[in-house]
């Protein structure tokens, strides 16, 4: 995961609800759909990264196929940001996951390869704009070099495709987080919050995941900058938005949300960011060093969310902050 951002969203996938949801409603494969996804198993590993040096853990899945321990991977990988070399980045990824596969002895019973699915979701403000082959990164050659160009394809998922309508049209996982992850009004947040609530009746971890990420979401974006307090109920989460819903439409409306939001933060709303995440790390990790105080005071809005983004996944401040521990 080479982006802070990711983090979020790797914490959403690392449930099988999500993967499903995801083949289900945002790849058009009728084969895909007939799968048994009940059999989803998460794919622990981790890869060299471009250094040979720093390592990136990928989120990789794979489903049983049939009756048979026939493996089809799922490599999804997350973009906030347009990656013009996704294509060659996904080709090595395929590669080293291969690799990796071969040395555990998970390969098929024939001595072939696994199919792999490489899945780039992309969930960044602007439309994808990067080739989805990396034969298309390199020009055409002529006569037998053009033969040996290499193949390699990536399926692309991105957000801005699906409008919100068309969201709202599924009864969908994923689609209720694209839903929260694009600019919406505080009365569609609400009424996420009591579909999400309503779906999950039976899965309280999943309720409590959706409440945590969306909390953080909400704290994060530009686009809503409301701070909450610690809460990990979506029921709650919908009393407390419901409670100070007519406070923050009117701020949402003032700031122009709905029509761009090219307005600033205000500099209330940073100390208030600020004085949050100072909350969430005190939680997690106890008693705030000095140091880090100071780099929390002296820090930009955007060192703030990216420390955000950080929180859910850090296992100590020294994976945030450097030499404090």
């Amino acid at each position: 995961m080479a982006n802070d951002h990711d983090s979020s969203y790797k914490f959403l996938f690392s449930t099988p609800e999500m993967v499903r949801d995801l083949i289900m409603g945002f790849v058009p494969d009728d084969w895909l759909h007939s799968l048994d996804y009940s059999t989803l198993e998460i794919v622990h590993g981790s890869y060299i990264t471009e250094d040979f040096q720093g390592r990136a853990d990928d989120v990789v899945w794979r489903v049983k196929v049939g009756g048979d321990w026939i493996y089809l991977y799922l490599l999804i990988e997350f973009q906030s940001t347009v990656d013009k070399y996704m294509a060659l980045r996904m080709m090595v990824y395929q590669g080293l996951l291969y690799q990796d596969l071969i040395k555990q002895g998970k390969i098929l019973a024939d001595g072939r390869l696994p199919p792999i699915l490489p899945i780039v979701l992309y969930n960044g403000s602007q439309r994808w704009s990067a080739v989805t082959d990396v034969f298309e990164l390199i020009p055409p050659v002529p006569g037998l070099v053009e033969q040996f160009k290499p193949r390699q394809k990536y399926l692309l998922i991105d957000e801005n495709a699906y409008t919100d309508s068309e969201l709202a049209s599924v009864k969908n996982l994923v689609a209720a987080v694209f839903r929260i992850e694009h600019p919406a009004t505080p009365e569609t947040i609400s009424q996420l919050l009591g579909l999400l609530n309503r779906w999950l009746s039976d899965r309280p971890d999943l309720r409590r995941m959706f409440a945590t990420w969306i909390r953080a979401t909400l704290m994060r974006k530009a686009e809503y900058r409301i701070i909450l307090p610690e809460i990990d109920d979506l029921q709650e989460l919908k009393i407390m938005l419901s409670e100070r819903l007519e406070e923050w439409a009117h701020g949402y409306e003032a700031q122009g949300v709905q029509k761009g939001m090219q307005q600033g933060m205000q500099q209330g709303m940073q100390q208030g960011e600020a004085l949050a995440l100072q909350r969430l790390l005190s939680k997690r990790f106890g008693v705030i060093p000095p140091d880090v105080l100071a780099k929390i005071s002296g820090a930009t809005p955007a060192q703030i969310d990216a420390w955000l983004d950080q929180v859910l996944d850090a296992k100590s401040l020294g994976d945030m902050f450097g030499a404090s521990k």
